[in-house]
């Protein structure tokens, strides 16, 4: 199975950045919808699949069978293709420290990929959860497949948006997005689609287990409970769980993979990688003898 190194992931990461910044303001929007709407997707199966495990027997497995089908939000995001605000946090930040991006560009690809997000897991929440009767609600019949999913929803947007603390959501977001986005860093690695979904499976079981907070998923989960009529859920709930996921996300993906590998693999290269491996720029490295780069990243 071939692969890319570590140094090779990193100037891929840093091509797959700058694309990012390059596309046209719909194609950042269409793209953030499709991927809102397929992390929607996953939170919704994860939701069906696990309904009807009670703690008191299954314990926390049910848990890691809701992160093992939620894996498949990021399988279709990488292999199917879109924009993903999360996996965004630490392409972006690569490519604007390669000088190939400009922070404009970057910021409108952030307001534009989060907004497009937002937009596909409400489309996904309200008519295909809520209004098909997959999700249930607060009158299915007891012991109905439907009661069963509610409740399962009910626990996990409660538990989001009105349990945990600020500073839980905060720090649950940091390490969900350090493993969102070592997933899609492994997968850069991957030159086939098997060796992707491997990549990203593990990762998003792990975060999902261990019931860290995405900011993409929490727009579908909390949002999906409010429409189904969960109650005790304001939207003030909604937007700090939101506010605070996203804050948390930007620093787990932007400093935790984006700096730290930046720092090991990048740093000191005097001539930004074009995705064909030419070096685009003619500036010379001044801390190497004569001008002249060491080939490979340092």
């Amino acid at each position: 199975m071939a692969f890319k190194t570590p140094d090779q992931i990193a100037t891929a990461a840093v091509n797959a950045g700058v694309a990012k910044t390059k596309l046209s303001p719909d194609r950042m929007f269409a793209g953030g919808i499709l991927a809102g709407a397929y992390i929607a997707f996953a939170g919704l199966v994860a939701v069906v699949v696990t309904a009807g495990m009670p703690v008191s027997i299954w314990g926390n497995l049910s848990t890691l069978f809701l992160g093992a089908v939620f894996a498949t939000g990021l399988i279709l995001v990488i292999i199917a293709g879109s924009e993903l605000i999360t996996g965004n946090m630490a392409l972006l930040p690569l490519a604007l420290t390669s000088g190939r991006a400009s922070a404009g560009r970057a910021l409108m690809s952030v307001v534009l990929v989060t907004a497009g997000n937002l937009v596909g897991s409400l489309l996904v929440a309200y008519l295909l959860a809520v209004k098909t009767g997959v999700i249930g609600d607060a009158h299915s019949a007891a012991g109905s497949a439907g009661a069963l999913t509610f409740a399962k929803l009910a626990t996990v947007a409660k538990g989001k948006a009105v349990t945990e603390t600020s500073v839980a959501i905060f720090l649950r977001a940091i390490g969900c997005n350090w493993l969102v986005c070592l997933a899609v860093w492994m997968a850069y690695a991957a030159e086939d689609i098997a060796g992707k979904i491997l990549a990203i499976f593990f990762p998003i079981m792990a975060f999902v287990a261990m019931g860290f907070d995405h900011v993409v998923a929490n727009m579908f989960f909390i949002p999906a409970a409010m429409f189904a009529g969960v109650g005790g859920i304001s939207f003030v709930n909604l937007v700090r769980n939101l506010g605070l996921a996203f804050a948390g996300n930007l620093v787990g993906g932007a400093f935790f993979v984006a700096c730290f590998y930046w720092f090991i693999y990048l740093r000191g290269q005097a001539r930004p990688m074009s995705p064909d491996g030419i070096q685009e720029t003619p500036t010379p490295d001044p801390r190497s003898k004569g001008g002249q780069e060491a080939a490979g990243p340092r």
